[in-house]
């Protein structure tokens, strides 16, 4: 029997485990599951709709976003649900806890998550080695963010390191300057911050591209959160450095949508069906500002057929999905893909 149609029973007995329990029990379920091949009941290949954008070839628009699986350990068994890409993290350079447990909310009224985990994952390297362990020949981004302990004055430091261990094995990295976990790193999407660590990516970028002969796009992933004046910011330093993509949106800090649910007033971030809107708004302004120069990539409440479509109108190239998967199951990529 096909995951599609198991998912309501499968959902029915996840949301009784907390939230993260149920989610390393997805994952590595999914994972065994993937050892099965072609009887794998989660393996579902979506229409061939191939787009090009950041010199790679992109077999559909609907990527994973990234804090699904943060360390890598189930690319393989996540690839197997017909994703056109697959992003991978938040890392950091070195291993990290996050923030005490609990500390991701179900909001199921409104399709919605709050989370506040706090870059936990067990460290880039660690992560390297999980890719390299798979079976996964398709596109793959490595997120990757700084060290709660670093200091957000040397938080290119960090990045830079990020960026050297992945540049080998990512056909595109992240930088997440937008996570409302880690304190101040909100800081380094405005002002000097933000063009001291474009500009040091850049350039570490260029000595990577002579070393290995070979260029790796950069995607910055921004917070919904952001005024239109830092996003025009954003998009200004982001083509003055030559980036390649930004990713629109993070989660929200806001609490539109979830007013008066059990779990509304926990602390952290707010991802699903609410933060539709905010996305939207900022795709269709980024796309104004940076026309052909740089792809957008839409994130944040893409959980219909409708949305997805809205999103690719208002100027995004590909789309990511999380909380959506969640709720809906794998069936989610079926739809947005008919």
């Amino acid at each position: 029997m096909h995951i599609n149609v198991l998912y309501p029973l499968a959902r029915a007995l996840l949301f009784r485990l907390p939230p993260e329990t149920a989610h390393h029990l997805t994952l590595i379920t999914l994972q065994q599951l993937s050892r099965l091949g072609h009887f794998n009941p989660a393996r579902q290949t979506l229409p061939a709709n191939p787009v090009t954008v950041m010199g790679l070839t992109f077999p559909n628009q609907i990527g994973l976003a990234a804090g699904l699986d943060k360390n890598a350990d189930c690319i393989d068994g996540l690839s197997a649900l017909g994703f056109g890409f697959i992003e991978i993290g938040t890392v950091t350079p070195l291993p990290q806890p996050g923030n005490p447990q609990p500390r991701l909310f179900r909001i199921p009224q409104a399709q919605a998550l709050i989370n506040r985990m706090g870059f936990n994952n067990k460290g880039i390297d660690n992560a390297i080695q999980q890719i390299k362990n798979s079976r996964y020949q398709g596109i793959l981004g490595i997120n990757i963010g700084k060290n709660r302990a670093t200091p957000v004055e040397s938080a290119l430091d960090d990045y830079n390191i990020g960026l050297q261990k992945a540049y080998c094995f990512a056909d595109y990295i992240t930088v997440n300057i937008s996570s409302p976990n880690t304190p101040g790193l909100r800081e380094l999407q405005a002002g000097e911050q933000l063009n001291k660590l474009l500009s040091g990516l850049s350039q570490t970028r260029h000595e990577l591209e002579q070393k290995h002969q070979k260029t790796v796009p950069i995607a910055i992933k921004i917070a919904p959160d952001c005024t239109l004046e830092q996003l025009n910011q954003i998009a200004d330093l982001s083509l003055c450095h030559a980036m390649d993509a930004i990713i629109a949106t993070n989660t929200t800090s806001s609490r539109t949508g979830v007013e008066g649910y059990p779990h509304a007033d926990q602390q952290g971030g707010l991802s699903g069906a609410p933060l539709f809107e905010k996305s939207l708004q900022a795709v269709s302004h980024l796309k104004s500002l940076v026309n052909t120069d740089m792809v957008i990539i839409g994130c944040g409440g893409i959980t219909t057929r409708q949305r997805a479509n809205e999103m690719l109108s208002a100027g995004a190239s590909l789309l990511q999905v999380f909380s959506g998967l969640i709720y809906q199951g794998p069936g989610l990529l079926t739809q947005m893909s008919l």
